[in-house]
């Protein structure tokens, strides 16, 4: 009975973790489909491209939710299960970037999934597993972004983050080892997810954002302008 309720869980937290925030928000606001915008993804720094900062914070807050809901739900139906708690952010994850609310055909005919890449929902499902690992990730990878100005650079390093704090704290005995699974799990997902802005990132041709965009564009003009 307890692996049926397992089972069970994991898939009620892949349709958590399918829910399109940043759809929803966007169309709401512009009337847009977040899916034709820039990415194409539905995540918060998409959602930011489409309808601004606080479209994009919000939808980042909500994808959030959705990891952190799906293992609080897991804590609370099988608490003696380590190994579906860890799964269950996880299955978010997984809804989040392929979403079956969000099913079309390609030019070839198949089926294909949308979604995002999942970086607000890895931080969710890591702060419920761990809630001091959120005052870790935010700090860091708001730093990456600013600093940096690559959106991919800091998504990626959030569950890489979060994983060296599982390390940390099972190494102490603190949390279970099955935590490190999760960081791994979640930062591999993040990487196939973003493999176009990877390949962009080795070319030198990946997107900036913030300050670093607004660096880049005036640096153009003025080429521009001397005819450079």
């Amino acid at each position: 009975m307890q692996i049926v309720l397992g089972i069970v869980i994991l898939i009620i937290a892949y349709l958590i973790g399918s829910i399109p925030f940043g759809l929803i928000i966007v169309k709401l606001m512009t009337g847009q489909d977040v899916r034709k915008i820039e990415s194409g993804r539905t995540g918060g720094t998409n959602a930011m491209r489409a309808a601004g900062l606080w479209v994009g914070v919000t939808t980042a807050i909500l994808d959030g939710f959705k990891g952190a809901v799906s293992t609080w739900l897991a804590m609370w139906l099988v608490p003696d299960m380590t190994w579906i708690i860890v799964l269950a952010p996880v299955m978010a994850i997984i809804g989040h970037n392929y979403s079956i609310y969000l099913v079309q055909r390609d030019e070839r005919g198949r089926l294909r999934l949308h979604g995002g890449a999942g970086g607000s929902t890895s931080v969710g499902g890591a702060f419920a597993l761990y809630p001091p690992t959120f005052l870790f990730i935010l700090p860091i990878a708001g730093f990456i972004l600013y600093f940096v100005g690559y959106a991919s650079v800091a998504t990626m390093s959030a569950p890489l983050i979060a994983t060296v704090i599982f390390v940390i704290m099972a190494w102490m005995g603190e949390l279970p080892w099955a935590y490190v699974v999760y960081g791994i799990l979640a930062e591999l997902l993040l990487l196939y997810a973003l493999r176009p802005n990877i390949k962009r990132l080795m070319n030198g041709t990946e997107r900036l954002i913030g300050r670093r965009a607004k660096k880049r564009a005036e640096m153009a003009r003025k080429t521009n302008d001397t005819g450079g």
